[in-house]
């Protein structure tokens, strides 16, 4: 047997995320999201969460999901 130590699950998936480059090349799609995209986000969820899609454990963090989003999308439609 080695003595070798492991380093925790989350450690070993853990991934770097990078910014895209600002130039972009011919063909390239920069990303991004608007509040329409959002607002699709939404409904996403409502229909989602309606067919059973999630599990007991994950409604809460789904929940407070929505509940941040509809906020958001609330304020900004005020301000417009």
């Amino acid at each position: 047997m080695t003595d070798q130590t492991q380093e925790p699950i989350a450690a070993q998936t853990q991934e770097t995320v990078t910014q895209p480059e600002t130039a972009s090349t011919p063909g390239q799609a920069t990303a991004e999201l608007n509040l329409n995209d959002l607002a699709a986000l939404k409904s996403i969820i409502d229909v989602a969460t309606q067919r059973g899609a999630f599990r007991a454990n994950e409604l809460e963090a789904v929940g407070k999901l929505y509940n941040k989003l509809t906020s958001f999308l609330d304020t900004v439609a005020k301000k417009e």
